[in-house]
């Protein structure tokens, strides 16, 4: 232990010497979607050489479930890894930095990780809390739906999975690859569960199988109607054995009748222990409007398992989620709190601003999902770049991060430029969204077309977003009354990863339009 934390100690000063050396000069672009809307500039500085660990600082799993933690964390390769204080039953793979392995006895299990290459080594707390709630911090990963629409096979969820680990992503913690709407086929098997389409999905136990090597989890969805949107079984039915009958729908697809609407026979049962044998780490489970009987089935279902399972609900077309919220948040891991998203700034805006009515029912194991990041390449089936500016999706992922919402990406991994890449790898605008407070920013000030959104922090800090609405560039102004702090207070740019100074009652600053300044806000040593 003693050569660990010298070796730490020497690589902090190496770690601030190499990330002020490694700054961008202003200008630093790559272009990306339409030139015509100019280049956009990259602000997240490139990760040092030396190891530094990254993702949550604390992970949740239930007594005698699998373990499946993978230590995200950059530096130059090859990389060791290490870990002291694990609890019995948990095992670490040095090489990967994989955890796994099971704990019998519920309790908060404090460790230290290490990480070590050719020019340092560095320790991170982290917390293994072994108890009743799961998905302690947002989920972090990537869906099939936003590029693919329902056109997903295990060639396409397989290349997504590569991609991730390629790119680096998952070195900063994205970790699920979720299939969407589509897979499904036929209710069959030894379970009379609900079967994979056999051409596109011919072996997805060995799908899962294959992700799940690269250290990443794998998700899938459901639902709870007759058929799902796109007309796929679900998990009930009109006849006994499950098979849906096309005379039974007599009317247009946003009626409550068949085949959207809960059939008299429920397969919930069956369905999540064939889940759990193909080893899903993530349920998405899709209907409207979601109220409680459904979502309490299902995780019964899902915790009959054995398996943990994080359960996703989707989603909140009619808006009608919140009045029965309550009921429903003990039951689940995360809800969708509006329409879906596309790649507009209308969309944007209406899923991310105007949230605060959910603020009190977020907290570790329950989040609000504001539906998935529109960065890069989506499409729903028919790709191509985002129509959002630079500037708009910094909005975009910056303030999601404020709300602690799952972020979960929808683009082409495998069509990752710079600028898109810049915008998933910051890892201190990432650290904001992992925060184990998991407290979602609220609106501290709304002056004009200008908001300001606030989160305090695990450590004590604020994570502030000053928001431009409008469509000129204008000053946006925080006051240190809106945060209820006093005194000199540090003020650091997260995307540029710079300290600006310290500040006396307030801040100031230009933001452009449709752009955002995110920052934290530190009491001054």
């Amino acid at each position: 232990m003693k050569n660990v934390r010298s070796a730490f100690l020497i690589s902090c000063l190496g770690l601030t010497w190499l990330i002020a050396a490694a700054q961008p000069p202003s200008g630093n672009t790559s272009v990306v979607g339409d030139p015509g809307r100019g280049t956009p500039e990259i602000l997240t500085p490139p990760p040092p050489r030396v190891p530094a660990i990254h993702g949550p600082k604390i992970f949740g799993v239930r007594p005698g479930s699998a373990v499946l933690f993978s230590i995200p964390a950059t530096g130059d390769r090859p990389m060791w890894f290490a870990a002291h204080g694990l609890p019995q039953g948990v095992k670490l793979d040095r090489l990967t930095g994989l955890l796994t392995g099971t704990i019998k006895r519920p309790g908060s299990y404090r460790t230290k990780i290490y990480a070590h290459n050719h020019l340092a080594t560095v320790e991170r707390d982290f917390t293994i809390r072994v108890g009743d709630d799961i998905c302690l911090t947002p989920p972090m990963g990537w869906n099939s739906y936003n590029v693919w629409g329902a056109n997903i096979d295990s060639v396409r969820l397989l290349s997504a999975a590569k991609a991730m680990v390629e790119s680096g992503l998952s070195q900063h913690g994205f970790t699920y690859i979720n299939i969407d709407d589509g897979w499904q086929g036929a209710r069959g098997g030894k379970l009379h569960a609900v079967q994979p389409d056999p051409i596109a999905f011919p072996d997805i136990a060995r799908t899962t199988q294959q992700i799940h090597a690269l250290g990443l989890k794998v998700g899938i969805y459901h639902t709870p109607w007759v058929t799902s949107y796109g007309r796929r079984v679900g998990a009930s039915s009109e006849n006994p054995d499950g098979v849906w009958d096309k005379s039974l729908s007599g009317g247009p697809r946003n009626r409550k009748i068949l085949p959207h609407a809960i059939g008299k026979y429920h397969f919930m049962k069956q369905d999540a222990q064939q889940f759990a044998e193909w080893n899903v780490d993530y349920l998405k489970y899709d209907w409207a409007p979601v109220e409680a009987p459904e979502t309490e089935e299902m995780e019964a279902a899902l915790r009959s398992t054995g398996r943990d399972i994080v359960f996703s609900l989707s989603n909140n077309a009619t808006n009608s989620l919140l009045n029965v919220i309550g009921e429903v948040r003990p039951h689940a891991n995360l809800w969708r709190t509006n329409h879906d998203i596309d790649d507009s700034w209308k969309t944007v805006v209406r899923n991310g601003f105007d949230q605060d009515a959910w603020a009190p029912f977020q907290g570790p194991g329950h989040f609000n999902d504001p539906d998935m990041l529109v960065v890069g390449v989506v499409g729903w089936g028919k790709p191509h770049p985002t129509r959002l500016t630079p500037d708009e999706q910094y909005t975009h992922v910056s303030l999601w991060c404020l709300l602690s919402a799952p972020l979960i990406l929808g683009n082409n991994l495998e069509q990752l430029d710079d600028f898109t890449k810049s915008l998933l790898t910051n890892d201190e605008v990432l650290d904001v969204d992992q925060d184990s407070l998991g407290k979602q920013a609220t609106m501290v000030r709304e002056e004009g077309e200008t908001r300001v959104y606030a989160k305090p922090l695990a450590d004590g800090s604020w994570a502030v977003g000053l928001f431009n609405l409008g469509s000129e560039a204008t000053n946006v102004r925080l006051s240190w009354v809106d945060l209820r702090i006093r005194g000199k207070q540090t003020v650091r740019d997260l995307w540029r990863q710079k300290d600006l100074g310290n500040y006396n009652e307030q801040f100031a600053s230009p933001v452009a339009a449709h752009g955002v300044r995110l920052l934290r806000i530190t009491k001054s040593k």
